[in-house]
């Protein structure tokens, strides 16, 4: 158990970072990409932000990013698609992980 943590934890810090893919619509799709998050836009309007859990535990994360939403997120997009999400993500179900997403990459708390 020990060994797959230190491997997932090497592979943030070193591996590619995560990638931001836009799909038109207010919903995300029912396959979420492996490692890259996705942001769900309807109309130019940005709607929510989802991923797979990075711990791996294969739970999809939805994340508001619309104004109106609470609680919300604000997501920050470089020129290369790079993805930083603000507050923190800490799941209150499940696994329960905690983690910050920044320049692409998974900070655990």
């Amino acid at each position: 158990m020990k060994v797959r943590k230190w491997w997932r934890n090497t592979l943030e810090r070193f591996g590619p970072r995560r990638r931001l893919r836009v799909i038109e619509g207010d919903s995300l799709p029912a396959r979420l990409p492996r490692r890259d998050l996705v942001l769900a836009r309807d109309d130019g309007e940005d709607w929510c932000v989802g991923m797979r859990c990075p711990c791996g535990c294969g739970y999809v994360i939805e994340l508001l990013v619309v104004a109106e939403g609470k609680p919300r997120w604000d997501v920050k997009v470089d020129a290369n698609g790079i993805p930083t999400l603000t507050p923190s993500v800490w799941l209150q179900k499940g696994c329960r992980s905690h983690f910050w997403v920044r320049e692409g990459r998974i900070h655990w708390c």
